[in-house]
């Protein structure tokens, strides 16, 4: 197994795009930075950058499967967004079941005293967070194989 990677987590929303990086070694994941989703060529600006400056190798994508585990029509939606993504940065993408994972950001901020209705972008990013941190662990228990497979690319 590669021992350095570079990945960006996305938590994809309809209005805003939760990024997260991690360190080089693939620990500890953080989050960076809340992005406008709706102006598509704007937000490819700022993505290409922190590629770059990061050196990226790999999307992870925050799949926000139903309750009961089936693949319902929001994330089918991130499905497409995604596929977009990985064309136009020319990027591997992995999905990572990210259900509750708002739900967890925002829980971190009531233990912190801070609002989540006040603080969305921060909610956004902690949740990219938790999904990449989730990608990571799963991969240095084996359990995901880098660069994804073409199943997670096609999913």
């Amino acid at each position: 197994m590669k021992t350095t990677i570079s990945a960006l987590g996305l938590d994809i929303g309809r209005r805003r795009i939760g990024v997260a990086g991690c360190d080089r070694t693939g620990l500890i994941a953080t989050g960076l930075t809340t992005l406008d989703a709706k102006v598509f060529a704007e937000l490819i600006a700022e993505l290409r950058s922190l590629v770059a400056e990061r050196e990226v190798e790999v999307l992870v994508v925050g799949l926000p499967y139903s309750m009961n585990g089936d693949i319902g029509p929001q994330a089918r939606q991130v499905q497409k967004f995604a596929r977009r993504l990985s064309r136009t940065l020319d990027l591997p993408v992995d999905y990572v079941d990210e259900r509750l994972t708002s739900v967890e950001a925002e829980q971190m901020l009531h233990a912190q005293r801070i609002s989540p209705s006040r603080h969305k972008g921060l909610i956004d990013r902690k949740a990219a967070a938790l999904i990449l941190q989730q990608w990571l662990d799963e991969r240095r228990q084996g359990l995901r194989a880098f660069p994804p497979t073409s199943d997670s690319e096609n999913d």
